[in-house]
């Protein structure tokens, strides 16, 4: 399991105890492995900023707490490019080494190793997932005290952080409630004694739920640290997709009666209680079903599936036999259904594919998560084997094995 490399408790545990309730930390002796330099280290962020191409919006820049304007670190990509937005490696070495912090953003999208990390624990939690990386000089602070509307695990791979961490000023913030509206409360509870004040070495690793506040600030050496943010759905998402549902009831969406003065809540009491009971009578009547598949529009487009190499799967495909071993591109979402007694529907994001009715065995082995022999997939013959699987590979929805 991925999520053992970040928490020293029992998964179990963690999810009774700790999953968006409480802070967690797991010094480095007592999590596996070697700590998290695997994943990105300092050399590689030298590579992300000077040879890789690095743009906005995969970098920001933050001073005392201010995030720097991008034509600040930015400029031409030089002949050819017609790019006005890359990193410029000289300009980013200023201005930390004048004591800038550097976020490194979205390299779940970028960075190989992260790829396959975060689409290994985005399967295990079952939650969609974000990583950023923060190089801060030795002893800056980039940000003050605030909250995140995401849980965090906070992943140290090099240098010395010193972390101060206090209780919600709200419990569980929607992304909509950010810390920006509750300025004064932050602050007053931020002068407070924290509830965790510890320093992270490399290997440590801190979870802490959604709302709690948090200020760091790198010791004596630089410190660059990992936060992995997962955005955890609500019942308060339950509550959007129930809404909009409720355009298909007739009472719901009646008018109010001609005259009524809306902003008067004498005028606006019975209209509200006679909506807040036709709503009552509605809720029972909605389709688990339906709640399910407009949240599957939303969660399944927040992942992508493991990278495919689009030459090489093309070539697989033009070289496929009966002996060729495939498998189901991983972290792939989809979902089969019939559609009449003659074809079957996938449904992937943001498409949907038929085949004939009797591909459907095939379709569930094929897509099922083990490797599979193409001569194996339950069809009568080999030609239609082949015709399927190289579909599937050329649909990017099955790999090589």
């Amino acid at each position: 399991m991925v999520l053992a490399r970040l928490i020293a408790t029992d998964p179990d545990k963690f999810a009774d105890a700790y999953w968006g309730r409480q802070p967690l930390l797991s010094r480095a002796g007592e999590l596996p492995g070697s700590g998290f330099a695997d994943l990105l280290s300092p050399e590689d962020v030298d590579e992300l900023l000077s040879r890789r191409g690095l743009r906005t919006p995969f970098i920001r820049v933050a001073e005392r707490g201010t995030v720097l304007p991008a034509s600040r670190f930015t400029g031409s990509g030089g002949l050819g490019a017609e790019i006005g937005d890359q990193v410029a490696d000289d300009k980013i070495m200023r201005l930390y080494a004048d004591g800038a912090t550097l976020v490194l953003q979205g390299l779940h999208r970028i960075w190989s190793p992260l790829i396959d990390f975060t689409r290994q624990l985005a399967g295990e939690l079952r939650q969609p997932l974000q990583v950023n990386a923060y190089l801060t000089p030795p002893g800056s602070q980039g940000f003050s005290t605030h909250y995140d509307t995401h849980d965090v695990f906070v992943l140290q791979v090099d240098g010395t952080k010193r972390w101060r961490i206090h209780p919600p000023v709200l419990t569980d913030p929607l992304e909509k409630q950010a810390w920006g509206g509750r300025k004064d409360e932050v602050s007053a509870t931020a002068d407070g004694d924290p509830a965790l004040d510890v320093v992270l070495a490399p290997g440590d690793a801190l979870y802490l739920p959604r709302g709690w506040l948090h200020s760091a600030e790198a010791q004596g050496e630089r410190s660059l640290h990992l936060t992995v943010g997962v955005r955890a759905f609500t019942r308060y998402a339950l509550v959007e997709e129930l809404l909009a549902l409720a355009a298909s009831d007739e009472r719901l969406r009646a008018s109010l009666p001609y005259g009524l003065d809306i902003t008067d809540p004498d005028d606006l009491g019975d209209e509200l209680s006679s909506t807040v009971a036709a709503l009552r009578d509605w809720l029972p009547t909605v389709d688990p079903a339906e709640v399910a598949g407009r949240l599957r529009d939303r969660v399944w487009p927040a992942a992508r599936p493991e990278p495919i190499s689009p030459l090489g799967q093309l070539d697989f495909a033009q070289r496929l036999t009966p002996d060729s071993r495939v498998q189901v591109r991983d972290g792939l979402r989809w979902q089969l259904t019939e559609d009449g007694a003659e074809q079957v529907v996938l449904r992937l994001v943001g498409r949907t594919l038929r085949f004939p009715a009797y591909c459907e065995p095939a379709l569930r082995v094929a897509l099922g998560g083990e490797t599979n022999r193409v001569g194996d997939l339950p069809l009568d013959d080999d030609p239609d084997r082949l015709v399927l699987a190289r579909r599937l590979l050329t649909e990017a929805l099955i790999v090589p094995a």
